[in-house]
């Protein structure tokens, strides 16, 4: 059971979070977090030595709720082949139609690539996360026979995780789903031809 200083540490997290998604770190102020939690400076700083640590917790939530989705996406599915389409459904329904600012991995990584080498750290391993997930779909199904033996599956991983980022940016910038439709039918073919 959590303390009341953890709970109160969790909500300003999870309050937070949308703010840094939308308009980044340098872009949310202390003011901003006391106005979205109704706390005074004092309960923001009772909580977090500074504003540096509430950027890194929350980009760890925004994180963790990613990769809890990306999981379910995968897991709602049974074969490798409808697994990765399950995911490429994912980035194009939830991520890239968000209102909750989209990617964090795209909009605390291009803040962070510069400025902030913690940041950039845990951006990079959530990168790795997801790669080594659509890796271990890709592994799964040339292991089952569902997928030929001539995939690279962590290049196919990358290429796929790169063409699904590249296209959320690219589509909340046109505020269009019509490049992400447009890779995720390249991909869903390519996933097509080394089917079995």
């Amino acid at each position: 059971m959590l303390t009341k200083a953890e709970k109160t540490r969790r909500y300003i997290i999870e309050k937070a979070a949308v703010l840094f998604n939308k308009n980044g770190m340098a872009g949310t102020s202390i003011s901003d977090i006391m106005q979205v939690t109704n706390l005074a400076k004092g309960g923001i700083y009772g909580n977090f030595e500074n504003k540096e640590e509430i950027c890194l917790e929350v980009f760890k939530y925004l994180s963790q709720n990613l990769l809890g989705l990306i999981d379910a996406a995968l897991n709602s599915k049974d074969s490798a082949k409808d697994k990765l389409f399950a995911l490429l459904d994912f980035y194009e329904d939830t991520l890239l139609r968000s209102d909750k600012g989209g990617c964090p991995v795209l909009n605390f990584g291009t803040e962070a690539d510069d400025t902030n080498p913690v940041i950039k750290q845990a951006v990079n391993k959530t990168i790795k996360d997801t790669q080594d997930r659509m890796t271990r779909v890709i592994t799964d199904g040339i292991e089952s026979g569902e997928f030929s033996a001539s995939v690279n599956a962590g290049a196919f991983a990358v290429k796929m995780y790169l063409s699904t980022e590249g296209a959320i940016l690219v589509g909340r910038i046109q505020n269009s789903n019509q490049q992400m439709k447009i890779m995720n039918g390249i991909l869903k073919a390519e996933i097509e031809s080394f089917s079995q």
